[in-house]
């Protein structure tokens, strides 16, 4: 018999957890999905309206720039109008740091090593503590330390490594310790190597991205390739994917990297096939459809859309609901593998939206009747009841 169980052999790297705001970053947490605006910091309403897009598509941080005194001005009414925690950006000016961690920023993006004098590192360091602020050690194979430079010829693992070991022995020797780690590079194996090295290294949670991946299509499968080697070697516990693209759609393919690799479960997942002559219906424009259709479910639930009878019935045993197209007008429904009833061609899409939104408000009633079950039960076991 086979020992084959989906999902299972992906074991998770044992790092310290830290928080950024309300999310657990590293430990057994789940691995958080960032994206960073782009809108100006200042412009407050460009960039809230821009998060709250980010957020609707489910991402758990946010980054943004702070490189003058109008953006960390800003920063404040943007904490204040959003519901994930924010990351401020912060690049060699070490007063925009501590007015960022005054402002109410969960994390700050700094290398220490390039804040300046012992004095301002110390500063900067006191102002995330008393503001309970984690931070990010972020190092980039494009702005390595010259020295590092000197001393490697060219940016490689053991520079990247050797700079973010450098920054993080700063922060501990200020006994701070809440902070994670990036090694970004847009050179993919350069990436994953240097990663990899570093989680050997330490134990400090790591935030993986392919720094300046490319364009929406290109920088997809660049990070894919990146990012989904290091997720299924267990190493990284927060990760954005870097696309030139609007943010939303970093997030978008950041969660379906960990779905795909079942580490994180979120909204609908669509099996559905790359169609031919034999199609009942046409595919493409059917799983388009559905994908801006049923976005706003957050309830994991798996759909099959499949054109033809050779591979549907097949794909169907694995999913929740799925769709096989059929013959004289009609397609076949699936419910939990089997067989259930026919739709017409005319009113599938309609069809299948109301059966997976029927399907969700189930679920969300039966999970909303065993917290309650659970909760009275607990009640009954504590010793006021």
């Amino acid at each position: 018999m086979s020992s084959y169980r989906p999902y299972q052999h992906i074991e998770r790297r044992k790092s310290r957890q830290i928080h950024v705001g309300k999310v657990p970053v590293g430990g057994d947490a789940p691995i958080s999905v960032q994206t960073m605006t782009n809108t100006l910091t200042s412009d407050a309403e460009a960039t809230i309206a821009q998060i709250r897009r980010a957020e609707l598509a489910g991402v758990d941080i946010v980054r943004v720039s702070c490189p003058d005194e109008a953006s960390t001005e800003a920063l404040a009414e943007i904490v204040r109008e959003v519901n994930v925690p924010i990351v401020a950006d912060i690049h060699f000016h070490y007063k925009r740091a501590i007015e960022a961690a005054q402002a109410g920023a969960a994390c700050l993006r700094i290398n220490p090593g390039n804040i300046g004098s012992a004095e301002r590192v110390r500063e900067v360091v006191k102002a995330a503590r008393d503001h309970g602020c984690s931070i990010r050690i972020g190092v980039n194979a494009g702005s390595l330390e010259k020295h590092l430079l000197e001393k490697y010829g060219e940016p490689n693992p053991d520079a990247l490594v050797e700079s973010a070991l450098e920054h993080a022995k700063i922060l501990q020797d200020h006994d701070f310790h809440e902070f994670k780690i990036s090694v970004k590079a847009s050179d993919v194996f350069l990436a994953v190597a240097a990663y990899q090295q570093l989680a050997d290294a330490c134990d400090h949670p790591l935030h993986i991205g392919i720094t300046e991946a490319g364009s929406k299509r290109a920088g997809t499968v660049k990070s894919s390739i990146g990012l989904g080697n290091l997720l299924w070697a267990g190493v990284g516990d927060t990760m954005r994917v870097s696309l030139s693209a609007e943010p939303e759609e970093e997030v978008l393919v950041g969660w379906d990297i960990l779905k795909s690799l079942g580490l994180r479960h979120r909204g609908v997942k669509i099996i559905s096939c790359p169609s031919c002559a034999r199609q009942g219906f046409n595919v493409i424009e059917t799983v388009q459809t559905l994908e801006d259709r049923l976005a706003h479910i957050k309830t994991p639930l798996t759909l099959s859309i499949i054109g033809c009878v050779v591979n549907g019935p097949g794909e169907a045993l694995m999913t929740d609901l799925g769709v096989t197209g059929g013959g004289q007008g009609r397609h076949m429904v699936y419910s939990a593998g089997k067989q259930d009833h026919t739709t017409p061609a005319e009113n599938m899409i309609e069809h299948i939206v109301d059966l997976v939104e029927a399907r969700v408000a189930d679920i969300q009633s039966r999970e909303a009747a065993e917290k309650a079950a659970a909760e009275a039960a607990a009640a009954e076991l504590s010793p006021a009841g």
